[in-house]
């Protein structure tokens, strides 16, 4: 149900809408870092909502909105924190698109974010742990946690008659949580997971790592890592040795980058990333190439989602100030209301400038959650004739 606003905060709301404005939104992800190849296309996803509300002219008096960039090196807290506290108190954002990692995420949220009063919302963090951080209901999230990952992962191998793997992931708190939430629902569900280990990122050789997994054994290598990073170099060392051929890439390892550098290599592997087949994700798909960025890649509609609900979010309260709009955003993000899809924030926004409702379904069929996550659509990716082809939803 739509939650009602308490009659204490209609006078910020009347304050909020005075008059128009620029309204600065950061945008933090790692634009360095092991998921540097998706970083540009999740920040054209937002840069594109915002583009959309500002040409549309209807948001808060006319009021247009302008992105920052800034960098979160997606493991670097420190990196993560200096930018976050440059974007709130150097440049004047009223709203954060970010983290990208789930790391670099809790730590801007927890030493940024919440002592400054900053709304987030992360496309891409998906850390279980994340769900019950302390956020004064500042933070939300367009992806799924990976506790809905870890049983999709297992759902699929099912499928698949796969009934003990390996499992090997990126040593953050990332990889740590998405291999222990698979590795409980697959064993619960019957599997075997014959080794369950961490890699560093930035290493030179993975061959030791590699070592020890294929000795354990396992029909399928799970490589919860990243695919700019030490994922990728799990999976060279697991193919030049010989020791597995078939792999299950989650979220982190789906992107261009795994096509080009691994589809011909690990034919019949398969994965999983966020994504849906709805028609939201079509219409986002065409604007995002008319744009001039691949809006295909991982977390690219998330970022879409996450900039216009922060947008949808501020409109419904009347105020920029993230303290106020922050109650809004699990309302705009739900039914009731009329549907919202890509391309239609415009329209969005004269529903609840007129005191309407609307159901944000946008680019990632977004369902807001519990603490405000997304309930979780994937995609089921397959490595045939040298492409990654997307086989199915789940």
């Amino acid at each position: 149900m739509k939650r009602l606003l308490l009659a204490s905060t209609s006078l910020a709301f009347v304050a909020g809408a005075a008059a128009a404005e620029d309204i600065k939104l950061g945008i933090l992800l790692g634009f360095t870092g092991p998921l540097e190849s998706i970083a540009p296309d999740m920040a054209g996803g937002a840069e594109l909502a915002m583009k959309e509300v500002t040409d549309s002219g209807k948001l808060l008096d006319g009021s247009t909105v302008t992105a920052v960039r800034a960098d979160s090196g997606c493991i670097d807290a420190g990196l993560a924190t200096t930018s976050a506290e440059r974007l709130i108190t150097s440049d004047g954002v009223k709203g954060i698109i970010g983290g990208d990692c789930s790391g670099v995420t809790g730590a801007a949220l927890t030493n940024v974010a919440v002592p400054n009063g900053m709304v987030m919302i992360s496309p891409s963090a998906t850390s279980p742990g994340l769900s019950t951080t302390e956020d004064n209901g500042l933070f939300f999230r367009t992806a799924p946690s990976d506790a809905r990952q870890g049983q999709v992962m297992t759902e699929i191998l099912q499928a698949r008659g796969v009934t003990n793997v390996a499992v090997t992931y990126t040593n953050n708190d990332y990889g740590k949580g998405l291999a222990d939430s698979f590795q409980a629902a697959f064993e619960a569900a019957g599997g075997t997971v014959t080794l369950n280990a961490a890699h560093e990122d930035g290493k030179a050789d993975y061959a030791s790592e590699v070592a020890a997994l294929d000795a354990a054994g396992g029909d399928v290598l799970v490589v919860a890592g990243y695919i700019d990073q030490g994922g990728a170099g799990i999976v060279n060392a697991a193919l030049d040795t010989g020791a597995f051929d078939t792999f299950m890439f989650p979220d982190g390892m789906v992107s261009q980058a795994l096509e080009d550098n691994f589809a011909a290599r690990t034919e019949g592997s398969f994965g999983q990333s966020p994504g849906t087949d709805s028609d939201g994700v079509a219409i986002y798909h065409e604007m995002g190439r008319a744009a001039g960025f691949n809006p295909t890649n991982s977390f690219s509609a998330e970022a879409y989602d996450a900039a216009a609900l922060i947008m949808l979010a501020m409109q419904a309260a009347k105020s920029t100030d993230p303290q106020v709009y922050k109650e809004q955003v699990m309302n705009v993000a739900n039914a009731p209301g009329e549907p919202i899809l890509p391309g239609e924030l415009g329209k969005a926004l004269e529903i609840l400038a007129g005191g309407g409702d609307i159901d944000y379904i946008g680019a990632s069929a977004v369902e807001l959650i519990g603490p405000g996550e997304s309930a979780g659509n994937y995609r089921e990716i397959e490595m045939q004739g040298g492409k990654m082809v997307t086989v199915g939803y789940r």
